[in-house]
C-alpha cells in the first residue's frame, strides 16, 4: 500500500494547488517522487517511491487590471508584509486591501498589513492611494483631493527565496523564524492585482496521471493477493 499512499498524498497537494487557481497571489505547491531504501530482512536493492514537498514555486502569476485603488500588484519580485494570525510578521502576493471600520488596513482575508513600524492604520478620509513604494497617502474627511497627504508606507520585502517556507495558511515566513528588511527596490502597481501562478490545465493533466497510476497501484496490489491464494491453493493440494 506504500505507493498507493505516496500517490494519495502527491494528489492532495495536486488538488490543493487546483482549488486555489483562482485565489489572488497563491504560489503553487510542488511535489517529487524519491527513492527511498527498505530496512529489515531482504533484497537491498528493495526501495519504496516516497512523495517529498519539492517545495513553492515561486513564479509570476498573471496581473490583472481593477481599477480599484486599493489593489495592488508587487512588481517583479517581492512581498506584501502581513501580520499572520500566530501574531507573527509574514509574507504575501494578494494585493487585494480592504479598509475596516476602524481605519485598519487589512487583507481580503482579514490579515493586518504591516508598515516598518507596525500595523498600518488610516485616519477617516475620503480617498485612499497607494503609491509604486508602497506609500499610502489619504484626503482627510472634509478636504479638498489636494489636501492629499502621505501617513505611512507598506513593509515591501524581497529576501531570498530559498529563505522562505510556506505555511498551511498559505502565507510565507522566513526559515529562520526573523523578520526580512524592507527591499527600497520593490515596487508595486495601484489598481492591478497578481493572479494565482497555478497552471490548471497542467494541474488537470497531473490529477488525470496520478489517478490512473493509484489504479494501477491498487490492481497490482490486488493481482498480488490473487496471486498468493492461489499458490496456497495449490500447496495445499499438493499435500493432500
Amino acid at each position: 500500500m506504500t505507493g498507493a499512499k505516496q500517490i494519495m498524498q502527491a494528489q492532495a497537494v495536486n488538488n490543493h494547488n487546483i482549488a486555489n487557481s483562482s485565489t489572488i497571489g497563491f504560489r503553487a505547491d510542488s511535489v517529487s517522487f524519491d527513492s527511498e531504501p527498505i530496512y529489515g530482512p531482504g533484497y537491498a536493492t528493495r526501495v519504496n517511491a516516497v512523495a517529498g514537498d519539492a517545495g513553492t514555486d515561486f513564479s509570476n502569476g498573471v496581473m490583472q487590471s481593477t481599477g480599484r485603488d486599493l489593489d495592488i500588484a508587487v512588481n517583479g519580485s517581492g512581498f506584501i508584509s502581513v501580520l499572520g494570525s500566530d501574531g507573527k510578521e509574514a509574507y504575501t502576493r494578494a494585493g487585494d486591501l480592504r479598509v475596516t471600520t476602524t481605519g485598519a488596513v487589512t487583507t481580503a482575508g482579514g490579515l493586518p498589513v504591516l508598515t516598518e513600524s507596525g500595523q498600518l492604520n488610516i485616519p477617516p478620509s475620503t480617498q485612499v492611494t497607494i503609491g509604486g513604494d508602497g506609500t499610502v497617502s489619504v484626503v482627510p474627511l472634509g478636504l479638498a483631493p489636494a489636501a492629499s497627504s502621505p501617513i505611512d508606507r507598506i513593509k515591501l520585502v524581497n529576501p531570498p527565496t530559498k529563505d522562505l517556507q510556506k505555511g498551511d495558511d498559505g502565507l510565507l515566513r522566513l526559515k529562520s523564524g526573523g523578520k526580512a528588511k524592507t527591499d527600497e527596490n520593490v515596487t508595486v502597481t495601484s489598481g492591478m492585482l497578481e493572479s494565482s501562478n497555478v497552471n490548471a490545465a497542467q494541474s488537470l493533466i497531473s490529477m488525470i496521471e496520478l489517478q490512473r497510476l493509484y489504479e494501477f497501484q491498487i490492481k497490482s496490489i490486488n493481482s498480488t493477493d490473487q496471486n498468493e491464494q492461489s499458490a496456497e491453493r495449490l500447496m495445499l493440494t499438493s499435500g493432500a
